[in-house]
C-alpha cells in the first residue's frame, strides 16, 4: 500500500483513496491497511459507524449526533420494538429519520417526500424509500442517504439538542415533510402529536413518548422548528394524526432545524437560538466532527494497522455515546420521579449556565469494569456530570437510580449498580464535595428502603430484591419464595452483586471516617461465600431453607444467575479473589479451573452471542466464559491476583483477536454494546488498563495486561490531574508477542503488574517489553 502513497502521488488524490477505503469497508474489513497508511488521518476519521449495525437496537446506531447529545439524528429503517429497530444494516428501506435514540425513548420521526397525484391520498400510510449503501455515507456527526423513491438526497448533522437536516429536491416537483408524530417508533409508541404553523418559516409541536413496563410515566417532548422555505400548507391525516407539510421548491437546497426539549416549547427554541443560530449546515458538520475528534484524541494509537486502528477509534466513540441529555441549555430538566411531573433546575455557575447537563442512562450494571476506568482516568468531566447527575435525582426523587429514563427511575437491572461508579470517582479525587451527603444517598440504596429492594423494573413494590434474606441469612434465596415481582431475581447472582457493591461502599465509609459502618458493610461483603457449594467448586443457588438447587448444572443459562450461567458467575468476586481462591482451594487450583474455562470459551469465540437472542445453539447459552455481555467480562484479569500474569496477557489478547477486532457490519460486539460498555471494555483491552474492583479502593490500581499497539499516548485533563499524559510504549509487540518480559515505569524497572491512580496522573512513561515465551 506503500505504493500508492509515494511522493508522486497528490495529497488530494490520496485524501480521496483513504475516503473510499472507509465507505468500503463492508466489502474491505479482510483487507488491512499498514498504519503507515493513515498518519495524516485523524481519529474521527477512523471511526466506522456501520460497526454490527445489523444487530442494532435502538439506541445503538449513531451518526448525525453529539457525545451524549439529546439529539440522536439518523435513518430508521425498522420501528418495531427496542430489540432489532432503528437503522438495522440490511434492511434497505427507510422509515424516517428520527431525532431520539435513547434508552426507552424515541421520538419526532421525520422524512422528506414528494407529492404526485398518485401518492397524494395514501402518502400518510405508504411513504417508506428504498435506498442503497453504494451512495450512503456516514460519519461521527454526519449521514447522508438519496431517497430512491423519491429521488431525494438527504444529509443530517447536528448540535447537542438541535438536528439539522438538509434536502436537495428534484427540480419542478411537489415538494414535503411528511411529520410521524404517532404510532411505534422503536422500545416505545409516540402519541397525542400536534404540530402548529408558527410563521411562514417555523413550527412548533409537542407529542407523548408513551410508557412501557420499563418506564411506566409518559414523557413529553417539545419541538421548535425552523426552515429556510416558505411552508405552504399543513394537511393532517385524520387517520394516523400525523401531518404532511408542503414546501415551496425554488430548486434550491431546503435546510431545516429541528430543536427539541423535555420541557416547553419555549426552551426548544432557546436550545435553537443558544446552540444553532445560523444556517451554515457545512459548518456544523465541520464543527462536529472536530468536537469528536478532540475527545476522541484524548488517546492517540501508533502501530498496526488501519483495520486494528479504526475499529479501536470506533470502540472509544461507542464510549462516548448511548447515553443522553435530557437538560435544557438553560439547566432546565424533566423531572417526573415524583406524583406530579415539573420542570427541574440544574444550580447555575458565576455565569448563568448549568454547572452539570442532566441524562437519561441505561443501567451502570457493569460500569465497574469499563467506564468507570475509561471515563475515570480519560474522561474525569464526564464522571463528574454523570455523578451530579445521578445526585440530581436523589435530591429529586429520594433515591441514587441505577437507570433513569425520561426524568424517572426504571429500576432497570439489580443491585445498587451505581454505588462503584459513584465511589470510584470519589476515590480518584473527581468528586471532592458533598462526601457526606454523598455517602448518606448511597448507603440508602443499600438498605431497607433502598433500591437493593427492587428487582429489575420492580415499580411498585420492594420484594423481588431480596434483601431482607441477604441482610437476615446472608444471601438471597432462588426463587424468591414471595414469588415474582419483577426481572432477574436471580438469588446466587444477587447475593454476589450486593456484596460487591456492600465492599465498595465499605471503602467510602473507611474514607469518611465511619467505622461501625465500614464493619458492616465489610461484613455483608463476605456473604458471596454463602453460595459458594466446595463440593462441587461452583457458586450455586440455594433456597430460603438453605437446600441447593437440584439437578444443577453451572453452564445452564439463567438459573439463578442473571444473563449467565453459574460458569460465568462463580468470578464474580471482583473485590476479594483471594478469598475466592482459597474455597476453590488455593490459587494454583483457581488458575487451573479458570484457565480451563477460557480454553473451553475460546473454541466458541469467547461470546455467547446476545443474551436477549432466544436463536441461539444451546451450546453458546453455556459457554463458561462470555466476553458478549457483563458477568464475566472481567474475568482474563483475575489471573494477575492469582499470581499468573501471563495468562492476563494471553488471554486478553486472545479475548481481542477473537471478539473484539471485527470491522463490518455483521460483527463488532457479538452480545449487547449497552451504551458504551463494551466499547469501553474493548478500549481497556487494548491499552492493558483495567481495574478489577472498579477503581473503588483507597489509591486506586490499575492492573497492567497486554496492548495491541506500539505506542499508545493518553491526555490528562489538567483541570482535575496534574500531569500532561501517560504513554504506553510496548517493544517488540506483534500479534505472537503478546508476553511482559519486563516493565519499567519512569525508566525504573517494576515487578508488580499494576500502577496506582496517584502514580498514574502525575504522567509518565510505562515501557513493555514482549515476547512470546513466558
Amino acid at each position: 500500500m506503500k505504493q500508492f502513497l509515494s511522493a508522486l502521488i497528490s495529497s488530494v488524490f490520496t485524501c480521496l483513496l483513504f475516503i473510499t477505503s472507509l465507505a468500503c469497508k463492508e466489502e474491505r474489513t479482510s483487507l488491512p491497511q499498514t498504519a503507515e497508511t493513515s498518519e495524516q488521518t485523524k481519529p474521527v476519521d477512523l471511526v466506522y459507524p456501520k460497526l454490527d449495525s445489523e444487530n442494532s437496537r435502538w439506541f445503538f446506531f449513531s451518526s448525525a449526533s453529539r457525545p451524549f447529545g439529546m439529539v440522536n439524528l439518523s435513518p430508521d429503517t425498522e420501528v418495531d420494538g427496542a430489540w432489532g429497530s432503528g437503522y438495522r444494516h440490511k434492511v434497505d428501506t427507510i422509515k424516517g429519520f428520527s431525532h431520539i435514540h435513547a434508552w426507552q425513548l424515541s421520538g419526532l420521526s421525520v422524512l422528506p417526500v414528494t407529492i404526485t397525484d398518485e401518492n397524494k391520498t395514501t402518502i400518510f400510510n405508504d411513504y417508506e424509500s428504498k435506498f442503497s449503501h453504494n451512495t450512503e455515507k456516514a460519519s461521527p456527526g454526519y449521514h447522508y442517504v438519496e431517497l430512491d423513491r423519491y429521488g431525494i438526497t438527504a444529509e443530517l448533522t447536528s448540535t447537542k439538542r438541535v438536528g439539522f437536516h438538509k434536502y436537495n429536491f428534484p427540480k419542478g416537483t411537489s415538494t414535503a415533510v411528511l411529520f410521524n408524530l404517532n404510532g411505534m417508533l422503536g422500545p416505545n409508541a409516540n402519541a397525542d402529536g400536534v404540530l402548529n404553523k408558527v410563521t411562514d418559516k417555523r413550527l412548533t409541536g409537542e407529542l407523548t413518548i408513551a410508557p412501557t413496563h420499563r418506564r411506566p410515566k409518559s414523557t413529553k417532548l417539545f419541538f421548535s422548528i425552523d426552515l429556510n422555505s416558505d411552508i405552504t400548507a399543513i394537511k393532517k391525516d385524520p387517520e394516523t394524526g400525523n401531518y404532511l407539510v408542503s414546501i415551496a421548491n425554488s430548486n434550491k437546497a431546503v435546510l431545516m432545524k429541528v430543536s427539541i426539549s423535555y420541557t416547553s416549547i419555549e426552551n426548544a427554541a432557546t436550545n435553537m437560538q443558544t446552540e444553532l443560530p445560523t444556517w451554515d449546515f457545512n459548518q456544523i458538520v465541520a464543527d462536529s466532527k472536530n468536537e469528536w475528534n478532540s475527545m476522541l484524541s484524548r488517546i492517540t494509537v501508533e502501530g498496526g494497522h488501519e483495520k486494528t486502528q479504526s475499529r479501536f477509534y470506533t470502540d472509544l466513540w461507542h464510549a462516548l455515546q448511548g447515553r443522553r441529555t435530557i437538560s435544557d441549555v438553560n439547566g432546565a430538566y424533566p423531572d417526573n420521579t415524583g406524583d406530579q411531573f415539573r420542570i427541574g433546575q440544574l444550580p447555575l455557575d458565576a455565569a448563568g449556565k448549568p454547572q452539570f447537563n442532566h441524562y437519561n442512562s441505561d443501567s451502570f450494571w457493569g460500569a465497574q469494569w469499563t467506564i468507570n476506568t475509561l471515563w475515570g482516568l480519560v474522561y474525569p468531566e464526564i464522571m463528574e456530570e454523570f455523578t451530579h447527575s445521578l445526585m440530581q435525582y436523589y435530591k429529586d426523587g429520594g433515591l441514587i437510580p441505577r437507570g433513569p429514563s425520561g426524568g424517572n427511575y426504571t429500576y432497570v437491572m439489580t443491585g445498587s449498580s451505581s454505588t462503584p461508579f459513584i465511589v470510584s470517582a470519589i476515590q480518584k479525587g473527581i468528586i471532592k464535595d458533598d462526601l457526606e451527603e454523598i455517602y448518606q444517598a448511597l448507603k440508602k440504596n443499600h438498605m431497607p428502603g433502598g433500591i437493593m429492594e427492587k428487582a429489575g423494573y420492580e415499580h411498585n413494590t420492594t420484594v423481588g430484591g431480596g434483601l431482607k434474606y441477604y441482610i437476615k441469612d446472608g444471601y438471597v434465596p432462588h426463587p424468591i419464595p414471595e414469588g415474582k415481582f419483577g426481572g432477574h431475581q436471580d438469588g446466587a447472582s444477587l447475593t454476589m452483586e450486593y456484596a460487591y457493591q456492600d465492599w465498595t461502599l465499605a471503602q467510602l465509609s473507611k474514607k469518611l471516617g465511619h467505622t461501625e459502618d465500614y464493619n458492616y458493610f465489610i461484613n455483608r461483603s463476605k456473604n458471596y461465600k454463602n453460595v459458594f457449594d466446595t463440593t462441587i467448586g461452583w457458586m450455586h443457588p440455594k433456597d430460603v431453607y438453605g437446600k441447593w438447587s437440584e439437578n444443577y448444572s453451572p453452564y445452564e443459562h439463567e438459573h439463578g444467575f442473571i444473563e449467565s450461567n453459574g460458569a460465568q458467575s462463580t468470578w464474580f468476586v471482583p473485590h476479594d479473589i483471594e478469598g475466592l481462591a482459597g474455597l476453590m482451594g488455593g490459587k494454583e487450583k483457581a488458575v487451573e479451573k479458570l484457565n480451563k474455562q477460557f480454553e473451553s470459551a475460546e473454541k466458541l469465540g469467547f461470546t455467547a452471542g446476545s443474551s436477549h437472542s432466544q436463536e441461539l445453539h444451546p451450546e453458546y447459552r453455556q459457554i463458561p466464559i462470555n466476553y458478549g455481555n457483563q458477568p464475566s467480562m472481567q474475568t482474563a484479569y483475575i489471573f494477575n491476583l492469582l499470581g499468573r500474569p501471563d495468562l492476563t496477557q494471553y488471554w486478553s489478547r486472545n479475548v481481542v483477536s477473537k471478539a473484539y477486532s471485527g470491522l463490518g457490519t455483521d460483527t463488532g460486539y457479538n452480545g449487547d454494546e449497552d451504551q458504551g460498555l463494551m466499547g469501553s471494555l474493548a478500549v481497556l483491552l487494548k491499552t492493558g488498563l483495567f481495574q478489577m474492583n472498579g477503581g473503588t479502593e483507597d489509591d486506586p490500581r490499575y492492573q497492567i495486561g497486554s496492548p495491541i499497539f506500539d505506542k499508545i499516548t493518553i491526555l490528562l485533563n489538567n483541570d482535575y490531574f496534574t500531569g500532561e499524559s501517560i504513554q504506553i510504549k510496548t517493544i517488540n509487540n506483534s500479534p505472537e508477542n503478546v508476553l511482559i518480559s519486563k516493565m519499567k515505569w519512569q525508566n525504573e524497572t517494576i515487578s508488580d503488574f499494576y500502577l496506582n491512580h496517584s502514580q498514574l496522573i502525575k504522567g509518565g512513561t510505562l515501557e513493555l517489553e514482549m515476547t512470546a515465551k513466558k
